[in-house]
């Protein structure tokens, strides 16, 4: 081989190797990881509209939950997990953080159940809940909980605007989950 085809098949491997170390983590079967840079997803808000990732991250890091949705009931776990993110919200609007719920399930009735899931809750305007529409979200970055009556494993990520990930809990339980201060920690740790 050439010395010139020798260089050429090491810039083309230099390429690829360089590419696929960039390329989001929804290239493996596992769910985002701290460093990796995430695939942008655009979700119907139960509040009307859309919200897509990369704009939410615009302003500044994002937090998102991926909650349960409806595996045949309100599940109490998420419940009590969005109280206690709601009872920091004035802590994450000081950490200049947006947070992102995902209520994931069966496209059919599924505004609905989010609907009921929300009886009672008000979210502030740095909040919104996302519906994923027969898991495609979930399915993307490989969060699937599927089992009978399961939906999703309840996550919790920090997006920075350059779309990488800086905290993740990935839960395959329904308790293990990210708690709120443990989230405001890691918000506070970034420079």
């Amino acid at each position: 081989m050439h010395l010139f085809e020798r260089f050429r098949l090491l810039a083309a491997l230099a390429y690829f190797v360089t590419a696929a170390a960039q390329a989001p983590c929804m290239a493996s079967d596992d769910p985002p990881k701290v460093g990796q840079t995430v695939a942008d997803f655009e979700l119907p808000a139960l509040d009307g509209g859309t919200v897509k990732l990369s704009d939410a991250a615009k302003t500044g890091p994002v937090v998102l939950v991926v909650l349960r949705g409806f595996p045949g009931y309100q599940c109490p776990v998420c419940n009590k997990q969005v109280g206690q993110f709601l009872g920091q919200a004035e802590a994450f609007k000081a950490a200049g953080a947006t947070v992102l719920m995902v209520y994931p399930g069966v496209k059919m009735n599924l505004k609905q159940r989010a609907e009921e899931f929300m009886t009672g809750k008000t979210l502030p305007d740095h909040f919104r809940l996302l519906v994923d529409g027969d898991y495609k979200f979930t399915n993307a970055y490989n969060l699937r909980w599927d089992a009978p009556n399961k939906t999703a494993y309840p996550s919790t990520f920090i997006i920075q605007p350059d779309m990488k990930v800086s905290f993740a809990v990935v839960s395959k339980t329904h308790g293990g989950r990210a708690q709120a201060g443990d989230v405001l920690k890691a918000l506070s740790a970034r420079p």
